[in-house]
């Protein structure tokens, strides 16, 4: 009705877009924080055995299934802001560059977005995952240790690059290869859903798609997990601590074969099986219901 009351269409629909951009932001803000929280607090046993299979000790040396709990207020606390900072970024990213390359659901927008957005997220993300993965696996009189007195200590000893941000590029060199897999993966299955089922596009179809493009992804890129758990948890003097990633991948290989580069496998794609089904799924129902408010008001 606007535009037929415009005598020009394009001014109109300058107006309209522009709002649009800032609700798809602040509905990525808050959709990705929820789905975070939710992901985070229901799945955190399956990521304490994964890290505990991960581990130099051994999962019963660091723990086994004792404490399974242990490091969940650090990754809840950091959950909302990381996911958010993430789909903020993605949604974002996705509108610019397919505004610059004159595309639509192009599978290169969607690698160049999420690793942009998995490097800005990171600088939440790995703080929090030295602090929860250390908790996971604390022993002894370490256990009493809080997730801030984990986070100062390292900062103390070690500084912030080597301490707080032990393992960032560790971590970004896991992120962007299971992003570069999973997002593209995830927006092909939402836009071959309804050809191929016949339904329409739902919450649940979402979180389908996100769990088996997570599950994909995660079993692809489990040795580069275990290569970012070995630098997170090592101790600030040990041979680990000094090697770069080819040779701690080659030392696992020679100490453990297969089995030692894929420690974790199936905890880790079930976690994340799961994880990509309620955090997909959650995603896109927040963002359907915050759509629905937003259109009755």
């Amino acid at each position: 009705m606007a535009a037929e009351l415009a005598p020009v269409g394009i001014p109109v629909q300058m107006e309209m877009q522009e709002p649009v951009a800032k609700i798809n932001f602040l509905h990525a803000l808050v959709a990705g924080g929820i789905a975070g929280v939710v992901v985070d607090i229901a799945l955190f046993p399956i990521d304490t055995v994964k890290t505990r299979l991960q581990s130099e000790l051994g999962f019963w040396r660091a723990g086994g299934f004792r404490g399974i709990y242990k490091g969940l207020a650090p990754a809840a606390a950091g959950s909302a802001p990381t996911a958010a900072l993430f789909f903020c970024a993605y949604e974002c990213g996705k509108q610019l560059l397919s505004s610059a390359s004159n595309t639509k659901d192009s599978p290169y927008v969607h690698m160049a977005a999420a690793s942009a957005a998995e490097v800005l997220a990171c600088l939440i993300r790995v703080p929090v995952e030295i602090a929860k993965q250390r908790s996971q696996t604390l022993s002894g009189h370490k256990q009493h240790q809080t997730a801030l007195q984990i986070l100062l200590r390292a900062y103390r000893t070690e500084g912030l690059r080597r301490g707080l941000y032990r393992g960032f590029g560790t971590t970004i060199m896991r992120e962007i290869p299971f992003s570069l897999i999973q997002f593209p993966l995830w927006e092909y299955f939402k836009l071959q859903w309804t050809p191929t089922t016949g339904f329409e596009s739902t919450p649940l179809s979402v979180a389908l798609c996100g769990a088996v493009a997570g599950g994909i992804s995660a079993g692809l890129t489990t040795p580069l997990d275990v290569v970012k758990t070995r630098i997170m948890l090592a101790e600030r003097d040990s041979l680990t601590r000094r090697r770069n990633v080819p040779s701690i991948l080659h030392g696992i290989y020679v100490e453990r074969g297969i089995t030692g580069l894929f420690a974790g496998f199936v905890p880790r794609v079930l976690w994340i099986t799961l994880g990509g089904a309620f955090f997909f799924g959650f995603y896109d129902l927040t963002t359907r219901l915050l759509g629905a408010a937003n259109a009755d008001n």
